[in-house]
């Protein structure tokens, strides 16, 4: 693969596709042009080991003999198109309460992408934090894998602690600077 650096670009668009266990997927930059690969070690750089599917992204983008490919992830964003279903828990919670709950560091216990819920872990804490799928789509994520670093914003729910928000927590590092 022969590249040269001044030929990496910026770009923004959405993610196509991405499979986990494939190790990639391609996005579809906002500009046209033919697909851009996502390899898996990309987005791991980033600090994530997933995206959801439409989710926004914002990559260095270089040409090879390949096609055209991602150097580095730089945001993700959420899918626009999100319904509003499968979260009734977080429907009867005060926004503002979401909102202010702080990141906190976190493991993944485990995540069943089937069942569509698994549980994390805060640091200094027993009890297990209730992760919902949707709060994984909501904060741009498709699936999460067990003793995964995170950053979840918590809250006591009717049921007991549930995840509001996921990142990589990579991306909760920059996010505090």
């Amino acid at each position: 693969m022969t590249t040269q650096d001044d030929d990496i670009r910026r770009i923004k668009g959405r993610v196509k596709w991405f499979d986990p266990v494939k190790g990639f997927g391609f996005v579809i930059a906002d500009e046209g042009g033919p697909d851009i690969l996502l390899h898996a070690n990309v987005l791991r750089n980033f600090g994530q080991s997933s995206v959801a599917d439409r989710a926004g992204v914002e990559l260095d983008v270089q040409q090879t003999e390949r096609g055209r490919q991602a150097v580095a992830v730089h945001t993700i964003s959420p899918p626009d198109d999100l319904e509003h279903t499968g979260l009734a828990d977080l429907d009867e919670i005060d926004p503002e309460i979401i909102r202010n709950a702080p990141l906190q560091p976190a493991r993944v216990k485990w995540f069943d992408k089937g069942k569509g819920f698994g549980f994390a872990n805060t640091f200094g804490r027993d009890e297990d934090v209730f992760v919902h799928i949707e709060v994984l789509r909501r904060s741009g994520l498709a699936d999460v894998q067990p003793g995964e670093a995170l950053a979840i914003r918590v809250i006591d729910g009717k049921r007991g602690r549930m995840a509001t928000e996921v990142c990589g927590w990579e991306t909760a590092v920059k996010l505090s600077e």
